[in-house]
């Protein structure tokens, strides 16, 4: 059977079980576009605002569902447009497969209207990328894109194919996609299975890793079999239900106040598919003081990059905790357990002693009471994502979406978007600042077209929060270009756009709106709190846990 390249595409990502793609026609795909017309009744095409959005998009669908997210960008500017969604994926290990046209492969390298090397540029963004020259590779390159997206490490893949290969034809074969085989965790269980015994103060320190590779049950598991508290990564976070026990919440410059300081005194640490970013450290060298680190990680570039580890382990999470489990006994160590006990309860103290009523913590407090254990919680990057994590009470696992490693303000409206679309309408709830807003506000239009049930809750404070804590720590209060000063009225614009907007100063206007919630559009919650609000803990960067800020 002869297909064209285009129809070859569209075959591909049906036998991968793509149903669900986001993107935005121009002239170097409308072969493509043409062919999606052709199939609409087996793959639904969401058209974004703007080509980042609609990378962010992907991603969020990516996490939500654990599947491959797709997106589809013209060449140029196009494809441009998606690099700081690549590069996000890439940091947070999301399996992606980004698809770009290009002008015809006569043209390459001609400067042509609209031509750009998106291979070279997104070189260091993606697990690999492919410039297709030849139709008869196409089926081939799709293929082994979705198996590197998905092995080992997962990440996003580039393919670009110029315009000539989208109409060219050639003969389809059309194989049934193979399996992605995790290798074999090979280690010395006996030897790791000593080191735990010996300790007397264990902490596992647990990552996105755990929940990629669906390891929560087994990392539980493993906590209560040896008295070890929990800290996790921003990545981890819902690893875990909040309610268990040992979960001690997220460690590292803003982490829990018992997840940092049991961190910090423990004499085993084991790593569970973590990174050991310098946020998550501080000063290396007084991080590793008097602990023996077994670091367990997919991908084995991670392994001693950061932090140094006594026992290496490279390979699948899930694979190692089974195998370690096998034959380990339970231990019961009552003088740590009392410890945690201790920290957590200096940590609720703490908690308790703040003073305000219409504060960010007790915002999200609020707004987690009217979310199921199952709504998806989505962050932009801030003071707002850093509170989430801090107070949001996370059940079950990938109902956390949030930039991690890159850290990408204007994240979370795309990633809502694709993550609500993954759950089939289920309400999402997007968490935001003033700042990120703004930088992606504009895929309301995509929501609102979408008839999505997503929240909007902006922590409003008329600021670039981080920045201005910063400032107000570190620069002598010296706010440059911090303070924002718009004046934006985001309840209007909301409504311009055809979603709910609403404005809130008090918990129950916040408790009001939220249960009265229209099912088919979105809703803008313009939250209005004190320019001043700060987020502690903090450990300032490069610091250890003696430098420690609690409070202003």
């Amino acid at each position: 059977m002869q297909l064209s390249g285009v129809q070859i595409v569209i075959e591909r990502l049906c036998a991968h079980g793509v149903n669900t793609v986001f993107g935005y026609p121009g002239g170097a795909v409308l072969p493509l576009y043409d062919e999606l017309y052709n199939n609409v009744h087996r793959i639904h095409h969401v058209i974004t605002a703007h080509e980042q959005g609609a990378a962010h998009a992907a991603d969020g669908y990516s996490r939500a569902t654990g599947k491959t997210g797709v997106v589809i960008a013209t060449s140029g500017p196009g494809a441009t447009n998606l690099v700081t969604g690549i590069a996000n994926a890439y940091l947070d290990s999301v399996p992606m497969v980004a698809i770009t046209g290009n002008v015809a492969t006569d043209l390459l390298g001609r400067d042509s209207f609209q031509e750009v090397d998106i291979g070279g540029i997104t070189q260091a963004i993606v697990k690999h990328n492919y410039v297709i020259r030849d139709i008869e590779k196409l089926e081939e390159t799709i293929d082994e894109s979705f198996r590197i997206a998905n092995s080992g490490r997962p990440g996003p893949v580039l393919i670009d194919i110029p315009k000539n290969i989208q109409v060219a034809v050639c003969d389809y074969v059309g194989k049934t996609p193979a399996r992605n085989e995790l290798p074999e965790c090979t280690f010395d269980v006996d030897h790791i299975v000593d080191l735990i015994e010996a300790s007397k103060k264990p902490f596992i320190y647990a990552g996105g890793g755990v929940i990629a590779s669906d390891a929560g049950a087994e990392l539980r598991e493993l906590s209560e079999r040896i008295s070890a508290p929990v800290g996790l990564s921003m990545m981890g976070l819902s690893a875990l239900p909040n309610d268990f026990d040992a979960n001690l919440g997220m460690s590292g410059m803003h982490g829990k106040y018992a997840s940092i300081i049991a961190q910090s005194e423990c004499d085993l640490m084991i790593a569970l598919g973590v990174r050991f970013s310098d946020r998550a450290t501080g000063k290396i060298s007084h991080f590793t003081i008097g602990k023996t680190i077994i670091h367990v990680d997919i991908d084995l570039a991670e392994i001693g990059k950061n932090v140094p580890s006594q026992v290496s382990v490279c390979g699948d999470v899930k694979d190692f905790l089974i195998k370690l489990l096998s034959a380990l006994s339970p231990v019961r160590r009552e003088d740590w357990l009392k410890r945690i006990s201790e920290l957590r309860q200096a940590e609720q103290a703490g908690e308790e002693a703040e003073n305000g009523n219409f504060t960010p913590k007790n915002i999200i407090k609020t707004v987690n009471q009217s979310c199921g254990d199952d709504t998806i919680i989505v962050t932009d990057v801030g003071q707002h994502q850093m509170w989430v994590v801090q107070h949001y009470k996370f059940m079950k696992a990938r109902t956390l979406l949030t930039s991690g490693g890159l850290g990408a303000m204007g994240y979370g409206m795309g990633a809502a978007i694709g993550s609500c679309m993954a759950m089939n309408g289920k309400r999402t709830v997007l968490f935001t600042g003033d700042g990120s807003f703004g930088m992606n506000l504009i895929e309301l239009a995509t929501a609102v077209t979408q008839k999505l049930p997503i929240v909007v809750i902006i922590l409003n404070n008329n600021s670039l929060g981080l920045p201005r804590q910063w400032q107000s720590m570190f620069f002598g209060e010296r706010y440059s270009n911090s303070t924002l000063n718009r004046k934006t009225d985001f309840t209007a614009l909301a409504k311009a756009f055809g979603a709910d907007g609403h404005s809130a100063f008090t918990l129950s206007e916040v408790s009001e709106i939220m249960a009265g919630l229209p099912e088919d559009r979105p809703v803008v919650i313009d939250c209005h709190i004190d320019i001043n609000e700060m987020v502690f803990p903090m450990i300032p960067p490069g610091g250890t846990v003696k430098d420690m800020v609690l409070r202003r």
